[in-house]
């Protein structure tokens, strides 16, 4: 059986910021359908990993292949919008390009938020500001979507809610996701394939695999190990459980 075209295929990559060797060596696939997630702690590179696959920053070394045609969602880690602005959701999702209303109506369907296109952007709660950033990512009907550690400032149970329904949406579009997290207990659990970096991939596989390697133990102990069944029996329920979270937000600095 041929396997499947990769939708980005990335060898031996070397990533130099300043002075910095953010990564080196790195080999990384994504295939339609596929959910991957990477990992990491604080500075490992991931956010730089995702730059340079959609082309954001050149590689010192190594090549990134994509497909033709690919088109590429992203969802970012926050995005900041005055509060004192009247905002719509719809006219939000038309900036800066106009969409018709029905894919509008389409990207909310998706993204978990029918029929709230009239609703102010200020009113909205954590995780339904992030449903609208994903409702923007799927408007170009991508074949990867990409979400960098889009849950920070949800609780747990939140997160999970959001990831079941980014699950939902690789069930309906077909397309790939590729997920950077620190959230170890929710993520690992939603996704096919696990990458765990460190400036290079320490290693790599089913979330069951990687949990019990002694690459991955040594960078986040076995706290997580025994808990990867969570996301299962807490998405199901379909509702927004998110709080406004404390501002005590990780970021990968070391881009």
């Amino acid at each position: 059986m041929t396997a499947p075209t990769p939708l980005i295929a990335a060898r031996g990559l070397k990533v130099r910021r300043g002075s910095h060797l953010a990564l080196k060596d790195v080999d990384f696939t994504i295939s339609r359908g596929e959910i991957v997630t990477i990992v990491g702690p604080n500075g490992s590179g991931k956010s730089t990993l995702l730059r340079a696959l959609i082309g954001a920053i050149r590689p010192e070394a190594g090549s990134i292949r994509r497909a033709d045609g690919l088109r590429i969602g992203y969802v970012p880690q926050k995005l900041h919008i005055d509060a004192g602005l009247p905002l719509t959701i719809g006219r939000f999702l038309c900036l800066p390009t106009r969409h018709p209303a029905a894919r509008i109506a389409e990207a909310l369907r998706r993204a978990g938020l029918p029929d709230l296109h009239e609703r102010q952007m200020s009113v909205l709660s954590g995780g339904q500001f992030q449903r609208v950033l994903l409702a923007r990512a799927l408007l170009e009907r991508p074949d990867l979507l990409i979400l960098d550690e889009p849950t920070q400032g949800l609780d747990q149970r939140g997160s999970a809610d959001f990831y079941g329904q980014v699950e939902e949406v690789r069930r309906e579009m077909g397309c790939a996701v590729l997920m950077v997290s620190h959230e170890l207990h929710v993520v690992m659990s939603a996704s096919d394939r696990v990458i765990c970096l460190n400036g290079h991939v320490c290693c790599s596989g089913a979330p069951e695999v990687v949990a019990t390697a002694p690459e991955y133990r040594a960078l986040f102990g076995t706290g997580t190990h025994g808990a990867l069944a969570l996301y299962r029996h807490t998405h199901d329920h379909g509702h927004d459980h998110d709080h406004p979270a404390p501002a005590h937000h990780h970021e990968d600095h070391a881009l």
